[in-house]
């Protein structure tokens, strides 16, 4: 797998020479105006020094509520999710043997493969059947033959929005109590659905951390504001290692979202109209990759959709390439997720009607332009 960033090379393509960003897992949607308004008014307090070491307490109370029967000793809210799974993989990775593997299924999103490497431990990557369902057995085998100490699941998925069912979280769940695996579920995209509500693989088992963020559910990806849910013996263990290096998440901002939280249900509304929107843009671009001749296959839910390239197209890497420098369209090959991924390409839907219609407009263009 590639070690450069295709994600950040794309939009870094967008930010100095505009164009239409569908590849960095920005949303196109402003955040409630309730959250702004109480920004505004809660950045005039008394907010503005370090917050508790596991959270703000308003916010910490609200997901024990959310949460239920988790208690605050089970909770750490962070700075986002992707520092949840790195705090969570720092700990794992000095408390597990030497000889033990980590796994995750491919296509993956980045952390997953590049944390083993920037620790130096071995990666395995567990590709799905050719429907995308998955073989327990053989993943049994596999955890079982690669000494597998750590499993990272992502439902709904990125860069394939697969949503893992019960059943299967229950096999993952038997799996790694059996083999003595820690899992890793990132369920960020959990509210970004379009069929089914997903799951939610919450577990008392000490193998098992749950991740999640309000970096996608309220639009505010630059706020930095994730959790995440383990036994007390792992949390009070990560603390320390957050006391050294992130310290806490945003103390203003945390309040904010506290305060919204608790008088907007959890951000319903918002989410409901979230959810709405991208399901419409979802639909739209698929339609117009389908028409240009990508294989979508069947994608659930999250911010993405995992496209195979048309046929005449071999390069994803290349195919990006060239979009944005014809069309001003930034998308991510497939090479970033999975080293089996070069026909594959990843598209941002997180993004308003309008804009999806003309980057489907472009794609078109483009396609039929190679092809003449």
């Amino acid at each position: 797998m590639e070690r450069i960033s295709y994600i950040s090379v794309m939009s870094n393509k967008v930010k100095m020479n505009g164009g239409i960003n569908l590849a960095q897992g920005i949303p196109g949607f402003a955040p409630p105006e309730e959250l702004i308004n109480i920004l505004a008014w809660i950045s005039g307090g008394n907010f503005h020094q370090y917050a508790p070491a596991n959270g703000n307490i308003k916010l910490v109370e609200t997901l024990e509520q959310h949460y239920n029967p988790f208690g605050s000793d089970n909770i750490m809210v962070v700075n986002g999710a992707t520092e949840a799974i790195s705090l969570i993989f720092t700990y794992l990775n000095g408390i597990m043997p030497k000889n033990r593997t980590v796994l995750g299924f491919d296509p993956a999103y980045e952390s997953f493969p590049r944390l083993p490497a920037i620790f130096g431990r071995k990666y395995v990557s567990f590709e799905y059947e050719k429907d995308f369902s998955i073989d327990f057995e053989k993943l049994e085998r596999t955890v079982k033959d690669s000494k597998t100490g750590l499993m990272f699941v992502n439902s709904p998925g990125n860069p394939y929005g697969r949503i893992w069912s019960e059943d299967e979280f229950n096999s993952i769940k038997q799996i790694a109590e059996k083999h003595k695996v820690y899992v890793i579920a990132d369920c960020v995209y959990s509210e970004i659905y379009f069929g089914k509500k997903p799951f939610r693989p919450l577990s008392d088992s000490r193998n098992f951390f749950y991740v999640n963020s309000f970096s996608k559910l309220l639009s505010i990806t630059g706020w930095r504001i994730g959790y995440f849910i383990a036994s007390k013996e792992h949390v009070s263990e990560i603390r320390l290692i957050h006391d050294y290096t992130g310290l806490c998440s945003p103390s203003v901002l945390q309040e904010a979202v506290a305060e919204y939280l608790d008088k907007y249900e959890f951000g319903k509304k918002y989410v409901t109209y979230l959810r709405k929107n991208m399901k419409v843009s979802f639909s739209l671009l698929k339609e117009s990759l389908e028409a240009c001749g990508f294989k979508v296959p069947n994608i659930e839910g999250g911010y993405f959709i995992w496209a195979e390239l048309p046929k005449g197209f071999s390069d994803g890497l290349k195919f990006a390439m060239e979009l944005y420098d014809k069309k001003k369209v930034a998308t991510v090959p497939g090479i970033h997720f999975s080293d089996k991924g070069r026909k594959f390409v990843r598209f941002n839907i997180a993004r308003p009607v309008k804009e999806i219609q003309e980057a489907g407009k472009r794609i078109k263009e483009f396609i039929f332009e190679k092809r003449e």
